[in-house]
């Protein structure tokens, strides 16, 4: 049988894409038929996989905020034609909206999983909840991050068919960060639910002296608000904007840092905690979601800066207490190594089957 995963848009930079591709190589790599397909054309598509070994299709010509009603329906014809074409399996929608979308298009003959790629306690928030409250429930299957929020969703969204499938790990590093560089970073969309504002204020109110420095690897949006607010905070000096970075490039950006930071409103299961606890880093977060939990960072309130800068300056003290819990979160992320998820989608797999 084959394994077809729909985004909204399959190529952009972001979490939901990672996971996507990195699923789609490792299941077609086992001998799935493997099928990503976009329903709506990246502005600046990212490459995730150098020599994927699953088919991947773009269906709308335009970016999703660009669509119009005539475009809608023709690219509705161009996805059943699609699915048409392609052996019955499972159809994993990637998120509520793609659900919405398939539905009334998704022939009998496949079986419908619907992820969802935030926490409960995001979707309670926003228009998700009553999304996945209609539509998740005649599904085959309803997957989420973490077993508190599958048992959340269950509960409250009274779901009868909830499954836990983490995020996985591209690769597992061989080697591990030395911890000694006077570095801490920052991953992600520079985008204002990421809230990087806060990341450089708690780095600020560390009083660090040099060389400590703040790196942000990312593009978006939110760059020269954030510029002037390392300037405000009296840090852009220390504050290091890189930019986007090449996948192949991040492990050594793991590599040269100490401490990994993470200050966004909400998160599903941020690939960046487990990318940097598999190389040895230490982790600090705000504890906005039971996947951010599972991956095991030191825990600080949502939006408790001061809090979160006394973490910083505690772990910016001690080398020691840097490895101890480095080598804590390497020791959780092996759970999140590609292998073991890919077994437990197969597992899912099989679960339906019966």
């Amino acid at each position: 049988m084959s394994v077809v995963f729909t985004c909204l848009d399959a190529d952009t930079l972001g979490g939901v894409q990672q996971v996507t591709h990195t699923l789609a190589q490792g299941l077609a790599e086992r001998g799935h038929e493997v099928h990503v397909i976009g329903l709506h054309r990246a502005v600046t598509p990212f490459r995730y996989v150098d020599q994927p070994r699953y088919h991947h299709h773009v269906i709308g010509r335009t970016p999703v905020e660009s669509e119009v009603r005539r475009a809608r329906g023709q690219a509705d014809e161009r996805m059943r034609k699609l699915l048409g074409q392609i052996r019955p399996g499972y159809a994993v929608m990637t998120s509520p909206s793609v659900v919405t979308r398939l539905s009334g298009l998704l022939p009998a003959e496949f079986r419908p999983i619907g992820q969802y790629h935030g926490s409960y306690d995001h979707a309670r928030g926003c228009w998700h909840l009553g999304s996945i409250r209609r539509h998740y429930p005649g599904l085959d299957q309803a997957v989420f991050l973490s077993e508190e929020d599958a048992w959340s969703f269950s509960e409250h969204a009274l779901l009868p068919n909830t499954w836990t499938l983490p995020n996985p790990l591209a690769a597992w590093p061989r080697r591990t960060a030395a911890l000694d560089a006077p570095r801490v970073l920052g991953v992600g969309r520079l985008e204002g639910v990421k809230r990087f504002d806060r990341l450089i204020s708690a780095f600020a109110r560390t009083a660090a002296p040099p060389p400590w420095e703040l790196h942000l690897i990312g593009d978006g949006a939110e760059l020269d608000r954030l510029r002037a607010h390392a300037a405000w905070e009296g840090v852009a000096d220390r504050v290091v904007f890189r930019g986007p970075v090449p996948a192949a490039r991040m492990p050594q950006e793991y590599l040269d840092a100490s401490i990994l930071g993470l200050t966004s409103e909400h998160e599903g299961l941020p690939i960046v905690l487990l990318e940097s606890g598999a190389h040895g880093v230490p982790s600090v977060a705000f504890d906005v979601s039971g996947g951010v939990r599972s991956a095991g960072p030191v825990l600080v309130p949502p939006g408790d800066v001061a809090a979160f800068a006394a973490v910083l300056a505690r772990l910016m003290d001690s080398a020691e207490e840097r490895r101890r819990l480095g080598a804590s979160a390497r020791a959780r992320a092996e759970a999140f190594r590609l292998d073991h998820v890919l077994d437990r989608w197969e597992s899912m797999f099989a679960h339906i089957e019966r």
